[in-house]
């Protein structure tokens, strides 16, 4: 058997994957904060960790994979207040629809997904723990964690001392020992939610909740964790620093977790995703015009470290390809169960620190063999690692229906532009956005695409 490669954000090399228990391994992987839909970033993540999640159960007989909800947020407390909805209803609606989301890209749901706001008592003993170690302290409500307290702090973002504090964004507080340090519990008025602790009624702060929802769950040390690439810092950082203190680990990194694994940003069209540009894409959004197949496919087309540039062409050139798939799927008889093996050509490529684009090289590659059933189940089996091909039957692709009220829009952008009036231009661009529409700029011209 093959040895599964993966790259550590922490070495910053690629490594065997050895795990510290090979009856057992364990995952974890940093999930959504539910205040929103969530975009097509957020779905990069939950369409990795799945895929090495798959390839995992195919190397050892038993893996544990917890990905958390974080419900208790200053974000959602702004949510509630824009909507006049009840917390609890705001992360109840978007946890529902995350995983109704994730389910429709063909993300199994993990082992354990466990909220913050059931796992306080947890958090609070490991805020304790750092305090009666030296590594926290209280100040004005608030519990800090003293960073010149770790040494080894920085180690996974290779960050400088200046780039730190600088990259953290800290709020200048009277009350801290160091511009750096960050907060583990803070205070709650009685409109906010807020638990009862030691140092008053409060909330956690965000980093503290992973630590003690990954301890509580897998164990210290536990074989993977990761998330996006925004997440290493300060959130990853924080957490080890967290962890590997109130386990008195203060010069090993990998106390907490022994192999970090980041995937890359999403941008569009080069730019990175914001409301202001009306670049937003969100996966609620795009399944309405899409199969979430197609979308897991795009999402799975540039290897998982490297950035992925998304547009609306590329998701219909994944859809052409999975168009292909699917016709010689439907001609080939055949049972409809996958083969036990995957087609090496494939496993090799996922278990070289999930190298899916080489994979699915692999799989266009099958295509070429002749028709039979061993064909259908090897095609089969080899989707079924990487997340494809499971509804094949019903698959359809979906088509965006434009209405004719953009349709006349667009023709007078492009009237502006070639009369070279950029400033109305600008101005129907902006009134499609308000409309609910974006325009991508192609090579075959303008395309309106629902926001």
């Amino acid at each position: 058997m093959l040895d599964l490669k993966l790259f550590n954000s922490l070495t910053r090399r690629k490594e065997d994957f050895n795990p510290l228990d090979a009856t057992h391994v364990r995952l974890y992987a940093c999930g959504p904060t539910v205040y929103n839909y969530a975009h097509i970033g957020n779905a990069r993540m939950a369409v990795v960790f799945d895929v090495l999640a798959r390839v995992l159960r195919r190397q050892y007989p038993k893996v544990t994979y917890v990905s958390n909800i974080t419900d208790v947020d200053d974000k959602i407390m702004d949510a509630a207040r824009e909507s006049g909805e009840a917390i609890d209803a705001i992360t109840e609606k978007f946890t529902r629809i995350y995983n109704e989301d994730m389910a429709a890209l063909n993300v199994a749901p993990p082992d354990v997904q466990p909220r913050a706001t059931t796992h306080i008592p947890q958090m609070i003993a490991l805020i304790e723990t750092l305090i009666t170690r030296g590594h926290a302290y209280e100040a004005q409500g608030h519990v800090l964690f003293n960073v010149p307290s770790f040494p080894a702090y920085g180690g996974l973002s290779g960050r400088s001392r200046d780039e730190q504090i600088a990259g953290a964004r800290v709020e200048i507080s009277p009350f801290k020992k160091d511009p750096a340090d960050f907060v583990l519990w803070k205070p709650s008025s009685q409109d906010q939610p807020g638990w009862d602790s030691p140092w008053g009624r409060g909330r956690p702060g965000w980093h503290i909740e992973c630590s003690a929802m990954a301890q509580e769950h897998l164990g210290v040390p536990f074989d993977i964790h990761g998330g996006g690439a925004d997440l290493k810092f300060p959130h990853h950082e924080n957490e080890i620093a967290q962890s590997c203190c109130a386990h008195g680990a203060l010069h090993d990194l990998s106390a907490f977790a022994k192999v970090w694994v980041h995937n890359g940003f999403v941008t569009v069209q080069g730019e990175k995703m914001s409301k202001s540009l009306g670049n937003v894409m969100l996966v609620h959004d795009l399944l309405r015009d899409w199969p979430g197949e197609v979308l897991r496919l795009t999402l799975l087309s540039a290897h998982y470290r490297q950035p992925l540039d998304l547009s609306l062409d590329k998701i219909a050139e994944q859809a052409r390809v999975l168009e292909k798939f699917h016709k010689r799927l439907a001609a080939l008889d055949g049972p409809e169960d996958p083969a036990l093996q995957v087609p090496p050509s494939v496993m090799e490529a996922l278990l070289d620190d999930l190298n899916t684009p080489q994979a699915i090289a692999a799989l266009n590659a099958l295509l070429q063999r002749e028709d039979g059933p061993e064909l259908k189940a090897d095609l089969l089996a080899a989707g079924a690692i990487i997340g494809l091909f499971q509804n094949s039957a019903d698959w359809q692709p979906h088509a965006e229906t434009v209405p004719d009220f953009v349709q006349d829009l667009l023709a007078q952008r492009i009237a502006a532009r070639k009369e070279k009036n950029f400033k109305r231009a600008d101005e129907i661009r902006d009134q499609l956005i308000a409309k609910g529409w974006r325009i991508e700029d192609t090579p075959q011209g303008p395309v309106a695409h629902k926001i």
